[in-house]
């Protein structure tokens, strides 16, 4: 018993020397341990008192601190059954505004909208449309929280399926106010208006967008 006792003491040594050790259970991560804790020739070596007449005891001490943790996951959204989100805007020719927005669309629970500025803005203006997506108004965010999505902005080429098509990861914050991301210059108007290009065919334009992935923030602290 003198021998086991003192190995003890020597792995508490062990765990003293690399600090208190803090951890965080909860369904996503159910244990926790050391991979290297104790070297076989260690362990073996009569002197340190680990093993004993072929009997090793193993222990823990385990101090619960109660608090609220707060993580955020990323979900990967399955597959809907329109993968994109399509905006058929009829008449572009007679478009004279700044700013149009599509209708709200709901994907993992959250309302989304598209902001297309067909005369561009910034360094794309004139020249380029702009394209963004957006968070809807009504949509909030807790305080000091950011909504992460991963997503594809495009422009359909209607004669020869060549879409135009451009990735972006953003930051999302309170839609109050809220730009979205995107493209100032996502397309030019010379390639607008081009025929063979396909994007704008008997004045009609197909605007188009798919999220692939978008952060839940997630209470822990229940689990």
């Amino acid at each position: 018993m003198k021998n086991v006792t003192l190995a003890s003491l020597k792995l508490a040594v062990i765990n003293e020397a690399n600090g208190r050790v803090v951890r965080r259970f909860h369904k996503l991560k159910t244990e926790w341990g050391f991979a290297q804790l104790l070297s076989h020739e260690t362990l073996n070596d009569p002197s340190n008192g680990y093993l004993v007449e072929d009997t090793c005891a193993f222990g823990v001490e385990v101090s619960v601190i109660k608090g609220i943790c707060k993580g955020e996951c990323l979900s990967m959204i399955n597959q809907p059954q329109r993968d994109y989100f399509t905006w058929k805007i009829d008449n572009f020719a007679d478009l004279k505004d700044k700013i149009y927005y599509s209708e709200e669309f709901t994907i993992e629970g959250r309302r989304w909208k598209l902001r297309l500025e067909p005369e561009g803005e910034g360094t794309g203006a004139d020249t380029f449309l702009s394209l963004y997506l957006m968070l809807d108004d009504s949509e909030s965010l807790p305080p000091n929280r950011k909504l992460y999505a991963k997503y594809k902005l495009r422009i359909r080429d209607q004669i020869n399926s060549n879409h135009l098509e451009k990735p972006v990861e953003y930051w999302f914050s309170d839609p109050f106010p809220n730009n979205g991301s995107g493209y100032g210059k996502f397309l030019s108007k010379r390639d607008l208006h081009d025929a063979s290009k396909g994007y704008l065919v008997g004045d009609f334009l197909f605007i188009e967008c798919k999220l692939d992935v978008i952060s839940v923030f997630k209470d822990f602290s229940s689990n």
